[in-house]
């Protein structure tokens, strides 16, 4: 049994394989300098991989491998600031959406508006029935328009007719398309 323990001691102490080297956490001055190097210098060529190592007194193999994990971190860090840009774009764009959204409903309401007056206009007496709707087509959301196709309009009650904005100088005018 002593032979057995002996033997146990023996494999504990010794390296698993001869060339396997055992190697030491690099002291904080030691991280400075490969940092300061690392942000002039994101590879490695092999004469500062050799400069380095003979400074700091580690093994090339050492400050390659440091080099090496500093990189991944260093991608890492990169793509979370680059995820955080676009997700404050996003963000910006989704605020723009929803403000047009708003501004696309208010317009619609102007348009109803402006359907009204038209209704009253051509003497319907103010009923919103399909058939005098449809007088004014519907344009859909996709629709793409120029600002030459809009013409400002509003009702003159003492003529009982439309007014284009040059002829009237009150501020309530109303976009329809014609």
């Amino acid at each position: 049994m002593e032979c057995f323990q002996t033997q146990y001691l023996q494999k504990q102490q010794r390296p698993s394989s001869p060339k396997q080297v055992t190697t030491k956490r690099l002291t904080p001055d030691q991280v400075r300098l490969l940092e300061r190097t690392f942000a002039s210098h994101k590879k490695l060529d092999p004469g500062r991989k050799l400069q380095l190592a003979a400074e700091l007194g580690v093994p090339p193999r050492q400050v390659a491998i440091w080099y090496q994990n500093r990189r991944a971190r260093w991608r890492t860090q990169t793509l979370e600031l680059d995820k955080g840009a676009l997700q404050l774009k996003l963000d910006d764009a989704l605020a723009e959406k929803r403000k047009l959204e708003q501004e696309v409903a208010s317009l619609r309401q102007e348009l109803d508006r402006a359907r009204e007056m038209l209704d009253a206009a051509r003497g319907d007496g103010g009923s919103h029935s399909e058939s005098s709707r449809s007088a004014v087509p519907e344009v859909p959301m996709s629709c793409a328009f120029s600002e030459d196709d809009v013409n400002w309009c509003d009702w003159d009650d003492r003529s009982n007719k439309v007014l284009r904005m040059e002829d009237r100088d009150d501020d309530d005018l109303y976009a329809f398309w014609m």
